[in-house]
């Protein structure tokens, strides 16, 4: 392995993202944000849209960033980084590492409109999406990235439509990376992180980032729960470069969906007495076509 690969495959660990923030116990975004920017490093600004991850990590006086630090609006980080990249340019300041990043809603929903701008006018900023798949910091409700079948506050019979495949639509904008990444693997997340922000041009990462509290699992399993998304076929792992997959995480053993559900109080309404109801077959059916697509 040349010395370039050891770098990439390495992973960081400086805490620019420190402990004693007031997430909860197996928080996925938490764990995501602290290997994001440990691999992205200290010539870093973070511009974070109100959400879970603003909340539980900066309140005054003892916020958890080692790092310069921007909060916006739900509906703007993307903007905000593209005016931090513009004010850099014009300055004739840098280079830096800028980095915007939000939940599902911020992202898939009302933030989307600043995002395929920033995609279009061509900013070199990484956007970061930590995936909890609904609006966790104001009560669970659905988001466009909820996956079929899922219990929300605003789904409480379960989610009828699919999930917004935001990393394809991110492709089809012509930005030179997209990747998707969880974070039960380190390397994998950290060296996509390295490798974004080694490209000039606006990139984009797609964190799966489960929440205990939201999807009704206990904090220990996040990183089980990871495993069995990528191994069920229902959170595909890949790289896009110029509008191309160029890498894609195979499923070694196929899981079906079931061991997946479960585990997650979100859909415990789909097992009735332990069998499971025709919608976990639409669910796999969803899984089965991710896994023909990518060639998982």
């Amino acid at each position: 392995m040349n010395e370039k690969a050891e770098e990439l495959d390495r992973v960081e660990k400086k805490d620019l993202f420190g402990s004693g923030h007031r997430a909860c116990g197996g928080c996925g975004q938490a764990l995501a944000a602290r290997l994001v920017h440990d691999a992205a490093g200290e010539n870093t600004i973070a511009c974070v849209a109100t959400g879970c991850l603003e909340v539980f990590s900066s309140p005054y006086p003892d916020p958890s960033w080692r790092i310069p630090f921007l909060h916006s609006l739900f509906e703007n980080p993307a903007a905000v980084a593209s005016g931090v990249e513009a004010a850099y340019k014009a300055l004739r300041k840098g280079p830096v590492n800028i980095i915007a990043q939000a939940g599902d809603g911020s992202t898939a929903d009302i933030g989307f409109q600043c995002i395929s701008g920033m995609f279009e006018r061509g900013h070199n900023v990484l956007y970061v999406c930590y995936d909890n798949e609904a609006y966790m910091n104001t009560g669970v409700q659905r988001s466009s990235f909820t996956p079929y079948g899922a219990w929300t506050s605003t789904t409480p019979m379960g989610n009828p439509t699919r999930k917004k495949n935001l990393p394809l639509i991110a492709a089809d904008h012509g930005i030179p990376y997209v990747a998707t990444a969880t974070v039960d693997d380190f390397r994998d997340l950290q060296r996509k992180v390295k490798t974004a922000l080694s490209i000039e041009g606006p990139k984009y990462i797609h964190i799966l980032v489960p929440c205990p509290l939201g999807w009704g699992h206990s904090g220990e399993l996040t990183v089980k729960i990871c495993r069995l998304a990528k191994d069920t076929g229902l959170f595909p792992i890949f790289e896009i470069r110029e509008g191309k997959i160029t890498n894609v995480q195979k499923i070694s053993v196929k899981v079906p969906v079931e061991e997946y559900l479960k585990l997650q109080g979100r859909f415990r309404f789909l097992f009735k007495r332990g069998v499971p109801t025709e919608e976990v077959a639409v669910i796999q059916k969803i899984a089965n076509q991710n896994i023909e697509r990518f060639n998982l």
